[in-house]
């Protein structure tokens, strides 16, 4: 009986429970259905003028008029605002910024609403007889940079038509004419890849080109302002704080032409007209390096010019970006290539674009001579020992980490080491510093990625439209100048998780990795700039200058002991925190007689005392030669200059 009195009301809950579920609510999916057109190789018909006014510095905002003209007999037209842009390999189309957005037939307001599904598209309906829109708005670019990028101080500016631009639907941007001019601030001058340049006081005007190429010409311009002609129809455009930080030396731009003299040589073929560097020496406006065909977007410390060598560890942009027009521009991944700014742009083989473009940067950084040599080895140090160091590496491939961007939208996150970041730039730098090494020693140093270079990058010289590529090609050159298998290759380094860290080209290159107390020129460098200390291959910690801890690595001997971003290293084994006693607490703990440091470290409002029992010592990670005598090894003469160069007396 005790067991029937406590089987019903269970049966009874069930039996209501049922009853209940039966009854809830089960909505259905309302379809989407899509109102945008995809984008189509055919014209648009007639010219847009976009006109800008970039006047108000006080303000930083830019006023825009845009006229559109439309089809005869259209009821709508549907406008976009550019949301994948290239060169950040994800949709980071600032609309937010774009504010007072109003429409206009005949000087009429005209209705228009913002898409359900597709919120970067505009659609606006027409009155009969409507011949063209005019769009008036305003994009607010940040005043601050916890709102994003600055692109306009009291001294200079940075437009990009992609923030304050909008282009129709249904047509490949190659397809949009255009015809751009900017109203700038008195006195300023500016600077862009873009032909056909008028001036009429403060304004100037451009010769009709296309969205894309518009888009792919950014406009930096300024009150301080000086170019120089680097030879080979390239101009170094620089804008900066101060006058006087335009003092370049003739061999610092003797530098920037060798520059562009080595990239000729190993590309076999320049893809642009003309060519553009824009550089802004400025700590006010918003860091930069973004890559487009006939010219590039460069910051650089104010004194990069004035205090020439203690900024070297930062001459590797310029080279990075100018490779760029070979490398990601010209040849560019399939999935990477789009034929608006509304597709998706897939990240797979960016190891292809951005890699191989690192690696190139690299090697014409070193040949040029805007880096030194031990400069450059300290780079490829830092690079090849942070990936000894990374857990991340047994889940996850060089590329997944293409996909990056698109998710991650480059935020910082809470453990680096463990999630990846984009290392399809670096670790595909390092594949590709293997390929040329392979090449070298399965060929008896008759061949090298510079062969390579030439028969990817160096067909139709002047040619500066795209020509996609999938991995298949990149194998099947390869195999041209030396058969080996180098699909598995590909495949195990780039495909495959669980690797070990990539050091093979560095091995064969006559040198390896070797771990020294005191940091290479590079990593001292960045760590002085910054004001950090990196303590990341011994205990696992980053510093900076209070002693907060701004990157904890993954299953280090700090992590395990509970020190995280955020906390705060207070005091050493009893002394204040500083970068020197710390350092000397490590040294001093090393062995088998060392002792733990005791560190008192703050989170939040809790002290805690944490005992941290490390014994290895201070590791910086140096790459240095071991083969024997004095020959050039495959490393020293894959960075060794091409053109001629005049003996040193």
């Amino acid at each position: 009986m005790l067991k029937t009195f406590a089987v019903a009301p269970l049966l009874l809950a069930l039996s209501v429970s049922s009853q209940a579920l039966a009854a809830n609510s089960a909505p259905m999916a309302v379809p989407i259905v899509q109102t945008v057109p995809d984008a189509q190789d055919v014209a648009y018909p007639g010219t847009m003028t976009l006109d800008i006014d970039a006047s108000d510095i006080t303000r930083r905002a830019y006023r825009v008029t845009q006229t559109i003209p439309v089809a005869a007999g259209a009821k709508e037209l549907i406008l976009l605002f550019p949301q994948w842009l290239p060169g950040n390999h994800g949709p980071r189309g600032p609309l937010a910024e774009l504010v007072g957005v109003q429409f206009f037939v005949d000087g009429k307001p005209v209705e228009w609403k913002r898409d359900r599904v597709e919120v970067y598209a505009f659609h606006v309906k027409l009155p009969a007889g409507a011949k063209e829109v005019v769009a008036r708005f305003i994009h607010t670019s940040p005043l601050d940079s916890r709102e994003g990028r600055v692109t306009m101080t009291p001294e200079m500016l940075n437009l990009q038509w992609e923030k304050m631009s909008l282009y129709p639907a249904g047509h490949y941007v190659r397809r949009i004419r255009v015809k751009p001019s900017v109203t700038l601030p008195e006195g300023w001058t500016p600077a862009t890849a873009l032909d056909g340049m008028s001036m009429a006081g403060n304004r100037a005007t451009w010769a009709e080109t296309d969205y894309e190429t518009l888009v792919d010409s950014p406009i930096f311009a300024g009150k301080h302002f000086r170019k120089w002609d680097l030879g080979q129809k390239v101009t170094l455009n620089v804008v900066a704080d101060r006058p006087e930080l335009l003092a370049a030396k003739p061999e610092y731009i003797a530098a920037h032409s060798a520059l562009v003299d080595e990239a000729q040589i190993a590309f076999g073929a320049n893809h642009f007209d003309h060519y553009d560097f824009l550089l802004a020496l400025s700590d006010k406006i918003g860091g930069i390096g973004l890559e487009h065909h006939r010219s590039s977007e460069n910051q650089l410390e104010p004194d990069a010019f004035t205090a020439w060598a203690a900024n070297e560890w930062d001459r590797n942009l310029l080279p990075h970006e100018y490779a760029h027009s070979w490398s990601g521009k010209f040849r560019r991944p399939a999935r990477l290539w789009t034929p608006d700014y509304r597709q998706p742009m897939q990240g797979d083989l960016l190891w292809t674009y951005e890699g191989q473009d690192q690696f190139w940067g690299l090697v014409l950084a070193a040949r040029s001579g805007l880096q030194g040599k031990d400069m450059v080895l300290g780079m490829l140090a830092a690079w090849a020992g942070g990936y000894t160091q990374q857990p991340g590496r047994e889940w996850r491939s060089v590329e997944d980490t293409g996909f990056d961007p698109v998710f991650a939208a480059r935020k910082a996150k809470p453990y680096p080491s463990l999630a990846r970041n984009e290392d399809y730039y670096t670790e595909g730098a390092l594949v590709w510093l293997e390929i040329d090494q392979i090449l070298r020693e399965g060929t008896g140093g008759k061949r090298s990625i510079d062969d390579f270079a030439r028969a990817f990058f160096g067909m139709n010289p002047g040619d500066w439209g795209q020509i996609p590529f999938e991995v298949d090609e990149i194998i099947t050159k390869l195999n041209a100048l030396y058969p080996y298998d180098w699909a598995r290759l590909i495949d195990t380094r780039i495909n495959q998780p669980g690797q070990p860290a990539p050091l093979n080209g560095i091995e064969k290159g006559g040198y390896r990795l070797v771990w020294k107390e005191e940091p290479n020129p590079y990593t001292k460098a960045v760590m002085d700039f910054s004001k950090s200390l990196s303590l990341a291959n011994s205990i696992g910690l980053v510093l900076d200058k209070e002693g907060k801890v701004t990157s904890s690595r993954w299953d280090s001997p700090a992590f395990n002991a509970g020190i995280v971003t955020g906390a705060q290293i207070i005091a050493v084994n009893g002394a204040a925190y500083s970068a020197d006693e710390i350092k000397k607490a490590i040294t001093a703990a090393k062995g088998e007689k060392g002792a733990p440091l005791e560190l008192l470290v703050k989170r939040g409002s809790r002290y805690d005392t944490i005992m941290l029992d490390y014994r290895d010592g201070l590791r910086f990670p140096w790459v240095e030669r071991v083969a024997p005598g004095k020959a050039p090894t495959g490393l020293d003469l894959l960075l060794q200059p091409r053109r001629p160069v005049a003996a040193k007396k």
